[in-house]
């Protein structure tokens, strides 16, 4: 074993150590375990959500988007800023609700403010198929990330393994404070990882970063415009909307755990306002990407173009610190994702009696949901981008009815919502796999157009119904015994 995958593995431990001895005892209940009973102020919220932000897409995906698609990548980069603007107003009326009606998950706001168990159901199920994908990403950068550096695949396949196994320890003993707790680390490492690549990789390969557009400019002009093919202006834009939509509408079931343990509204606020500075960084690995473009093959792996430069460029221990980034930006994230996406399952689908049963139920499929997405992983691996881009397009078939369902008297039905999601999750699949749509255009767009169609309509059938039966002369109404 060599030194890197010495620190890397060490780096892996230290991370879920930080994780559980973020609290001396295990949590007691599921509101403990899931929204840290509500009482997280402005720099701990201030790590997590940046932690959301920065995940293993962030480290590796986006400039291997940049080494295939060149500009194309700048779309991960106005999406964030934009979801902040939406956040900033409709963010607090959510979190009030949240204290009111006791939310812990993302399908509790669809439930309650619809009067639907059916709906609550609807939203969790398909929040956690849409969701596994994301999860497969984070786990698939961690083998990526690992095997990279050690040059042995083999090495990649044991570390989603470890990786997967230390991330169920941190979460299950202290839920979303372990997990707070290892965002602060997370972020100080992939911000200096990053900063450390951005600046030694441009000066091997091309002499400084300068010079690598100025080569590009010259020898692949074509990089820096958005032209004809699988990542054109369409993709471009319709990528960048799908991704805005789901981030600002609060379609991804991980911003729901941060938003309710919040300890009040200007704590949310305030960093709401600061958050979009954290997207500047995304500029360093686009960068790495176009360095790519010049230093590797054509054919070269796009998830691997930053961690094969970095080994070129880098001595070992400098990669080692890299590896324990890239681990952070994948175990992290991938266990605010669990959580959701568990606690979901037991609050909403299973819905189990008593506190202590429902925590121990909710252990268990936390277990069985990373059990799945590293089988997925080993089984069926996949591009990082196109993983993200999936998730967000399922995702934001939510949008309508959350949007509808801010007022205190919702403007929409259940049997609209529920009729909405059902058709949306029906295109977005087909077109994902069948491709109705032009291949440049993401699925979600016009699968969330069909749904707002079908829901508008079946609330307009359903108020009309309504008028009908009350309108009608009182004989008519009234049912025919049974003879």
């Amino acid at each position: 074993m060599n030194i890197v995958s010495v620190v890397a593995l060490v780096g892996m431990v230290v991370i879920a150590v930080i994780g559980v001895f973020a609290s001396r005892t295990p949590a007691v209940d599921l509101a403990e375990w899931s929204v840290a009973g509500r009482r997280f102020g402005a720099v701990t919220m201030w790590f997590l959500q940046a932690g959301e932000t920065y995940t293993t897409f962030t480290f590796l995906g986006v400039s291997g988007l940049a080494f295939t698609g060149g500009v194309a990548a700048t779309y991960a980069l106005p999406y964030l800023p934009l979801a902040c603007l939406v956040w900033y107003f409709v963010g607090p009326r959510l979190w009030r609700l949240g204290r009111r009606h006791n939310y812990l998950t993302q399908a509790d706001f669809y439930e309650e403010r619809y009067r639907s168990r059916a709906l609550g159901v609807l939203v969790a199920v398909t929040s956690v198929i849409f969701m596994l994908p994301y999860l497969q990403l984070q786990i698939t950068g961690l083998g990526l990330i690992i095997g990279l550096i050690t040059h042995d695949s083999g090495s990649g396949t044991w570390a989603m393994i470890v990786g997967t196994v230390l991330t169920a320890a941190f979460v299950l003993w202290a839920g979303l404070r372990g997990t707070a707790a290892t965002s602060y680390l997370k972020d100080a490492l992939m911000l200096a990882a990053v900063a450390i690549v951005a600046v030694a990789v441009p000066l091997h390969f091309t002499g400084g970063i300068g010079r690598a557009f100025h080569e590009v400019a010259r020898l692949h002009p074509a990089a820096l415009t958005l032209h004809a093919g699988p990542n054109d202006q369409v993709w471009w834009l319709t990528s960048m909307l799908t991704s805005f939509i789901g981030l600002a509408f609060f379609t991804v079931p991980t911003l729901w755990p941060t938003l309710l343990s919040a300890r009040g509204v200007r704590s949310l606020r305030r960093n709401w306002m600061m958050l979009p500075l954290y997207q500047i960084a995304l500029v360093l690995p686009i960068s790495i990407g176009f360095v790519a473009i010049l230093a590797l093959p054509k054919g070269a792996s796009a998830n691997g173009a930053l961690l094969t430069l970095a080994r070129e460029a880098l001595p070992a221990w400098l990669l080692g610190l890299i590896a324990v980034a890239g681990a952070a930006a994948a175990m992290v994230p991938a266990s605010v994702m669990v959580l959701a996406m568990s606690s979901m399952v037991v609050r909403n689908v299973i819905r189990v009696g008593s506190p202590r049963t429902q925590l121990l139920a909710n252990h268990s499929v936390v277990v069985l949901i990373l059990a799945v997405a590293l089988v997925l992983e080993l089984a069926r691996p996949n591009a990082l981008a196109n993983l993200l881009l999936l998730t967000f397009s399922g995702l934001i078939q939510f949008t309508p009815g959350l949007v509808a369902g801010l007022p205190e008297r919702p403007v929409l039905g259940r049997s609209a919502v529920i009729c909405g999601i059902v058709i949306g999750e029906v295109v977005t699949v087909g077109a994902t796999f069948w491709t109705f749509f032009p291949a440049d255009v993401n699925a979600g767009i016009p699968a969330l157009g069909v749904n707002i169609v079908v829901a508008v309509l079946v609330e307009a059938a359903v108020r009309m119904s309504g008028r009908a039966r009350s309108s009608a002369p009182d004989d008519e109404l009234e049912v025919s015994p049974v003879a």
